[in-house]
């Protein structure tokens, strides 16, 4: 009877949270479901980033950072790494729709979330076949101009629209990151993983991060996604912290553990 129940268990337990979604969808509808998803695929991409950031600050001992991709290299963290494209491209995806709802006043909401979803998959399948052929070989200064150069122009797009708003800088800070991230997350992560070396050889990450082009990039991405994740992560506790002190501790907290980080992301990029 044990054994059965346990086998059973996670059955019902899978059936018991898709059934939950269902009701809530049809409830509240599916873009309530998308923000919630949008959230919680937000919190799981600051902590990577925090991650990533400690894992290449030991480039500065290329023999200790070749051990740790090692062992990222087995094939439980390469499925990882493979899953990750889930938030990144779907928080990516859904941004932009929320930009396009926001700032371009684009009702048709139903029919962009279904895209978001449909070349999220598309996204995430294609990064497995990459993953899998690992023989992808394109130039990192030419990969990453025209990256920058369509990244620059969506920007601008975002600034220019947001010129009119009369929100506060720091919210508009926000969607310009946002506008900045909406390719450059997914086409870092793209990038890394076009074949081994590109994201687990410390030779090949050293001289690529060389590049004075690269290197702004690189500055300009740290900059966009740490101040991106922290006001996402304000946002978040202000509609659940109801006390002045505590969100005012909460702000303090996430300004302070930014400056670490941006001082461990400078670091690393000015000392190569």
């Amino acid at each position: 009877m044990t054994t059965a129940f346990s086998a059973k268990a996670p059955g019902r337990w899978v059936q018991s949270i898709a059934g939950s979604l269902r009701t809530e969808s049809k409830i509240r509808g599916r873009p309530f479901l998308a923000a919630w998803a949008h959230r919680i695929s937000g919190i799981v991409l600051v902590l990577y980033v925090w991650f990533h950031l400690l894992t290449l600050s030991a480039l500065s001992d290329p023999a200790r950072f070749n051990a740790y991709m090692k062992v990222f290299g087995s094939l439980p963290f390469v499925f990882l790494e493979w899953l990750l494209a889930v938030p990144v491209i779907y928080h990516a995806l859904n941004g932009g729709r929320l930009i396009l709802y926001e700032l371009f006043q684009n009702r048709r909401d139903e029919i962009v979330l279904k895209w978001a979803i449909g070349l999220g998959g598309l996204y995430t399948l294609l990064l497995g076949l990459f993953m899998v052929a690992g023989d992808q070989q394109i130039s990192a200064p030419l990969f990453w101009v025209y990256t920058a150069a369509a990244s620059g122009c969506l920007t601008y797009i975002v600034i220019s629209k947001l010129r009119i708003s009369g929100a506060s800088i720091f919210w508009k800070l926000q969607r310009i990151s946002g506008g900045f991230l909406f390719l450059t997350a997914s086409a870092h992560m793209l990038f890394m993983h076009l074949n081994p070396s590109t994201g687990h050889d410390a030779q090949v990450i050293i001289a690529r991060m060389g590049n004075p082009f690269i290197k702004l990039v690189d500055v300009a991405l740290l900059a966009a996604v740490l101040y991106h994740g922290a006001y996402g992560l304000y946002s978040i506790a202000r509609d659940y912290l109801s006390s002045a002190k505590v969100m005012t501790a909460a702000a303090a907290l996430l300004f302070g553990v930014n400056l670490i980080f941006a001082w461990v992301g400078l670091k690393l990029l000015l000392s190569i």
